[in-house]
């Protein structure tokens, strides 16, 4: 008589388990790396085009950029988001508005190694975000966590002299982390595009009103190659394409696991800053990028 086996549920094999882990690492290396170039380009610009005004600019372009793909779902979805409509409205404050014009604004006095190095601090606060929201980081993310702050550190350590541009980089980093832990809030419901969408137009209508005091009091800039080309990159590149990596990577692995993947910036944006801008990397600076790499590896894998 054969025996009877209990009835199990049916799960999803090893290898599709895997694909959403890896897919999220994946997107989250790649907006880190692309978001590194920004850093290059806000220190390159910082002679040339005024902080505020490269902010707007980047999200007109960002927004003309991803209105093709998100704006016919954006309006479908125009009841849901005038429902969710302060999630909306904090999430283009924190992460459109805020974040980049701060960001440009360290970039008058800040070399770009230092703001990557400052930004590497914020997956600190994103794990905090999340900790306090409920989710356990476990040990193993907690020791990656604590040996790539460690690299920070050596980074600070190393010679790293202290600027103005410093302060509005620490307030950059509490921005995009508090950006970063919202996304974990984001309705299922609305589409990633129109989310896009949505918070690059909100972002740059609130941006409205200090651009013009800008032009006004500051002046506009020339457009050149040099000014025009940068600004697209930040625009296509930086803001499109990385913002929706990044959304997406939060979507599929949280901000703690890929804030730690976050911390490859410093070291791209150290070796960004060397080839385009002529910014010297030290031994300990070379040091400090093999912990922050070490700590990567062992945050970022997955718990057993």
């Amino acid at each position: 008589m054969a025996a009877v086996l209990p009835r199990t549920t049916a799960s999803a094999p090893p290898a599709r388990q895997a694909a959403a882990p890896a897919a999220g690492l994946a997107l989250a290396a790649l907006a880190t790396l692309v978001w590194s170039g920004s850093f290059v380009a806000s220190r390159g610009l910082h002679d040339s085009v005024p902080p505020v005004q490269h902010a707007f600019w980047r999200w007109v372009v960002a927004l003309v950029a991803v209105a093709p793909f998100g704006a016919r779902q954006a309006w479908r979805q125009r009841a849901l988001i005038r429902h969710h409509a302060r999630y909306v409205l904090l999430a283009s404050f924190l992460g459109v508005a805020t974040y980049n014009t701060l960001v440009n604004q360290a970039g008058l006095t800040t070399p770009a190694a230092t703001m990557g190095m400052i930004m590497a601090a914020s997956p600190v606060l994103m794990a905090l975000f999340e900790r306090l929201g409920g989710v356990r980081l476990g040990a193993r993310r907690t020791t990656g966590l604590l040996i790539a702050c460690a690299g920070v550190a050596l980074l600070f350590g190393g010679g790293t002299a202290f600027s103005p541009g410093d302060l509005w980089m620490i307030a950059a980093a509490c921005c995009f982390a508090g950006y970063s832990a919202l996304l974990r809030r984001k309705p299922t419901e609305l589409g990633g595009t129109a989310f896009l969408c949505t918070t690059f137009a909100v972002g740059t209508a609130l941006l409205l009103p200090v651009q013009a005091a800008s032009v006004t009091v500051q002046g506009g800039f020339t457009p050149t190659p040099g000014t025009v080309l940068p600004l697209l990159y930040v625009g296509v590149a930086s803001s499109a394409v990385a913002f929706f990596a990044w959304n997406k990577a939060i979507t599929l692995i949280g901000a703690t696991r890929a804030g730690i993947v976050y911390h490859l910036q410093p070291v791209c944006v150290a070796v960004l800053s060397w080839a385009v801008l002529g910014e010297t990397t030290g031994p300990p600076q070379l040091l400090s990028m093999a912990l922050i790499l070490g700590g990567v590896v062992l945050g970022a894998g997955s718990r057993r």
